[in-house]
């Protein structure tokens, strides 16, 4: 049996760079046919190659759902395909298979651990994370001799912006391919006017796009990598903000703040210089640790540099069922007092914007108040991909949990370090007082 397939240009060249590069992505304007390209390439490879393995992936199951699967339905041959509704599986009749899969969180790759795939395909890229994407490259195996690659299609913006930008648009001219070290990657252009059957059953949809905001219209219409609609910290430049290590002199006040779970504990030491200038100077970012395994490498990783305060989420202050105590108790036991921060998280990323924003300084240069040492490479990837909530705009979105720890890590430094200053001031005046008192104590008895 013979299936016709129309593409325009730039969907053939994506099918036609199979065998070609490792890692392809097609992306671009809003309305450039890239799924529907994604889906023929597919088929395609099932037909060319029997008994190969596809994975096809959206973020969340509607999405898959509404998307990928119905239009494989009307694509694809009733003749030679079967879908499995429980299964999330089609099967064509010379054995080939395709996985129709999904990652709403970061712990659901682990459900490919054990798959092997001749190729992986990513719809709407920008929407998943580049843990996952990286995770899922290491399931791109088998003993056949198909050709392998992670075919990709995506518009710019959402949460993984940053990544996606960094490991395609940002290597070299767009629709040649380039050598990295991980393999030959291919970025394929696309905009809505190669789409000849959009443009001539919804010609108004052009004009639709240009009511968006400029931004919007930027990336949706032109295909622009350069602007994030949706970037929480839109302050962020990573020239302004990212600095060389240097030694942190001793005179500075030092803090520790940390995001703390299983999952992840982001932990960050800030030194404030004289003019209340401050550094995030060390980085520890490891998952799975209890919580004597995360006291124990707090406490090695700063060694001597002992910092004035703890700063923690109020949430390690709740008691657990099965020890009686707190998880700032626990720490306590190890000798690391906590100091609990705001539970206020709008006023803590205002607190954060605030430090981000650049301004004059004391030299009359313009530069942020928070600058971050290049080591601390956790937390310069995921803070520029934080966007906002789309059910509070105040707030940050926290869909993708993986990149929220170190964001929440500095959220609490930047709410409490003011109230800790307070405290200080106030502890010191009392102290004062207290001397005062002393020695005009001391003077009257001498008297």
């Amino acid at each position: 049996m013979r299936t016709e397939i129309t593409l325009f240009p730039k969907q053939k060249e994506f099918l036609d760079s199979t065998g070609k590069a490792d890692e392809v992505l097609y992306g671009g304007a809003a309305g450039g046919g890239k799924s529907y390209g994604q889906l023929c390439d597919a088929l395609v490879y099932a037909m060319k190659y029997p008994k190969s393995k596809q994975l096809i992936l959206r973020r969340t199951l509607p999405e898959l759902e509404k998307s990928l699967v119905r239009v494989a339905l009307e694509l694809f041959p009733k003749e030679i395909y079967k879908y499995s509704e429980s299964k999330h599986m089609g099967t064509f009749l010379n054995g080939s298979v395709i996985d129709f899969g999904y990652c709403d969180s970061e712990t659901d790759v682990y459900r490919y651990q054990s798959a092997e795939y001749d190729v992986i395909r990513f719809d709407e890229l920008t929407h998943f994370t580049e843990q996952m994407y990286l995770y899922l490259m290491s399931r791109l195996r088998g003993v056949s001799d198909f050709p392998r690659a992670m075919k990709s299609s995506t518009n710019p913006g959402g949460i993984g912006h940053s990544w996606v930008k960094a490991r395609f648009i940002d290597i070299g001219e767009p629709g040649k391919i380039h050598e990295t070290k991980s393999g030959k990657r291919l970025f394929i252009p696309a905009t809505v006017f190669e789409n000849r059957a959009l443009m001539k059953n919804d010609p108004a949809y052009v004009k639709r796009l240009c009511n968006l905001s400029e931004k919007d219209r930027r990336q949706l219409l032109n295909g622009d990598w350069d602007t994030n609609e949706g970037q929480y910290f839109s302050e962020w430049r990573r020239e302004l903000h990212v600095c060389e290590p240097f030694e942190i002199p001793k005179s500075w006040r030092r803090y520790f703040a940390m995001d703390y779970g299983l999952d992840m504990l982001a932990g960050y030491w800030i030194a404030v210089d004289p003019f209340d200038n401050a550094y995030v100077y060390r980085e520890i970012y490891k998952s799975g640790l209890i919580i004597s395994e995360a006291a124990k490498a707090i406490l090695e990783a700063e060694g001597s540099d002992i910092p004035e305060i703890y700063i923690a989420p109020p949430d390690m202050w709740n008691r657990r069922q099965d020890t009686g105590k707190s998880v700032a108790e626990l720490f306590l036991d190890f000798g690391i007092l906590l100091y609990k921060a705001s539970n206020d998280r709008v006023q803590g990323w205002y607190c954060l914007k605030e430090w981000l924003h650049p301004r004059l300084d004391e030299f009359g240069e313009t530069k942020p108040r928070l600058r971050i040492f290049a080591n601390c490479t956790e937390v310069i990837r995921t803070l520029p991909a934080l966007c906002f909530d789309s059910r509070n705009p105040n707030d940050v979105g926290d869909k993708v949990h993986e990149y929220t720890h170190a964001a929440d890590a500095l959220r609490y430094w930047a709410s409490a370090r003011p109230m800790h200053n307070a405290e200080i001031a106030e502890e010191e005046t009392d102290f004062e007082k207290e001397i005062e008192n002393f020695l005009e104590f001391g003077n009257r008895k001498e008297n």
